[in-house]
This record gives structure tokens, sequence and C-alpha cells, in this order.
């Protein structure tokens, strides 16, 4: 029932970054927030669990891009691989280390998309320079909602646990 609640937190956010795209196309602006979408389900759900729901996410993150169906499925589910296989070693109780966490697998997520698909582009070295600003405004509206989405996670959850009749 977790890993539902949080699949469909992820869902809401893929909509809103959708629309918000939209919006941002006739500034040539593109915001990607594929480590805000992996890195919840990765510090607070079992490996099985949230492994389906990353590569769930994933999945539904390939449907709305011009890329080979299941690469971002592929690669947020690693990015879940490799936080969950860290996050013993890492605080993840509060909100700047979750942060800081969706910030880096933000940072990787864009890069290896980046790495993956650059080299099909007729001028690989100008499409790098038009990738720039596209990081920087994801990197900052991840920074920005990252509270607000991880706060949303928690209340999903929450709603998910059973209630005593006897209280």
């Amino acid at each position: 029932m977790r890993a539902l609640a949080i699949f469909l937190t992820q869902l809401l956010l893929g909509s809103l970054v959708g629309l918000a795209n939209y919006s941002l196309a006739g500034a040539h602006l593109y915001l990607f927030a594929g480590g805000l979408l992996v890195a919840y389900a990765a510090l607070a759900l079992p490996w099985g669990a949230g492994l389906a729901v990353c590569f769930l996410a994933g999945a539904v993150a390939d449907a709305a891009v011009p890329i080979p169906f299941g690469t971002q499925a592929l690669l947020f589910a690693a990015a879940h691989t490799l936080l969950f296989h860290l996050r013993d070693r890492l605080p993840r109780d509060d909100t700047t280390s979750r942060l800081i966490l969706a910030l880096l697998a933000n940072l990787g997520l864009f890069l290896a998309l980046s790495v993956l698909f650059v080299g099909r582009t007729p001028r690989p070295a100008e499409a790098w320079l038009r990738l720039l600003p596209d990081l920087v405004a994801s990197q900052v509206f991840v920074a920005f909602v990252a509270p607000w989405f991880f706060a949303l996670q928690e209340r999903a959850v929450a709603l998910t646990r059973p209630v005593s009749p006897w209280r």
C-alpha cells in the first residue's frame, strides 16, 4: 500500500513537471526531476517495492519523451539500487539530506541521459551548451519543490497506515 501511495505522488509530480515544461517551451527550457522521483522511494521503501515503483515511474516518464522505451525506467531502477545500498550510511530522516540526495540523483540521471543521447545530435558540442541551462533550471526546480514533495509523500504514506477502531 505504501508503494502505491508513493507511486501516485510520483504520477502527480510527473504531471506537474509536464505542465511546467509545456509552459516553459517558449523559453526553450526543459525541467527534469528524475532524482526527485527516485529519492524518497529509495530511502523509505524495501528494495523490491522501491525498485518496482521507480521502474514504473521511469516507464511513465519514457512514454512522454522521444527516446527508446525503457531507458529512463532502467536508469531510475539503477539510481534506486545505488541509493538503496547507500541509505544505511547516509542520514535519511531529515529533509536537507533527502534534498541533497535528490539533487545528486537528479544530476546523475540528467548526465546519464545526456551522455546516452547527445551523440545522436548533429552537433554534440552545441548540444552540451544547450543542456547546461536545462540542468541548472532542473536543479533549482528540484531544490524548491523537494521539501513540498517529500512532505506530500510522507503524508500519503501516513494515510495508508491502518487506523485502530479502539482509539
